[in-house]
């Protein structure tokens, strides 16, 4: 009875070593599940994050284009505007609708006008000579480039700006 009751508590302990190992099993194996489920669980809310980022950036970025569109918009209609205004200029002076004259720096010394004694009351205001239409075309062709350069310009910083916000 001695080799039935030692063949029954090896077969016991055994079962008991087979039963304990099964059971670390499962709980190895239900830990590991709760741990892909926190990992996974935890990629969600980072892929939900990126793509509330996402979101965000792509407002910004649209706002950021309609910004510059409203913006371009404007310095278009302002380089339109001083191009009419500079042809409109040059058809006045092509037509002798318009001439352009400049202050002359009279000398008093120099003047065949004789200084009036006491207060007459007689002005001899300032003397302007008349540009030849040539050399007014070729300033206005000056100002039209310097306007277009300083939208341009503005148009840039503007651009800067709103970009470096």
């Amino acid at each position: 009875m001695s080799r039935t009751w030692a063949a029954l508590w090896l077969l016991s302990m055994l079962l008991c070593a087979v039963l304990v190992g099964q059971l670390q099993a499962w709980r190895y194996g239900r830990q590991l599940a709760e741990q892909a489920e926190g990992q996974a669980q935890l990629m969600r809310q980072q892929a939900e994050q990126a793509a509330l980022q996402l979101l965000a950036e792509r407002n910004r970025r649209e706002q950021l284009e309609q910004r510059l569109q409203a913006s371009e918009t404007h310095f278009f209609q302002e380089l339109t505007d001083a191009q009419q205004s500079q042809a409109r200029l040059r058809d006045r002076l092509a037509t002798a609708d318009l001439r352009l004259s400049v202050l002359v720096d009279r000398d008093p010394a120099c003047s065949p006008v004789p200084a009036a004694s006491g207060a007459s009351g007689m002005d001899h205001g300032t003397v302007r000579a008349r540009l030849e239409p040539a050399h007014a075309r070729r300033i206005i062709a000056i100002t039209d480039d310097g306007d277009r350069g300083l939208i341009a310009l503005r148009a840039c910083q503007d651009y800067l700006r709103a970009v470096t916000r």
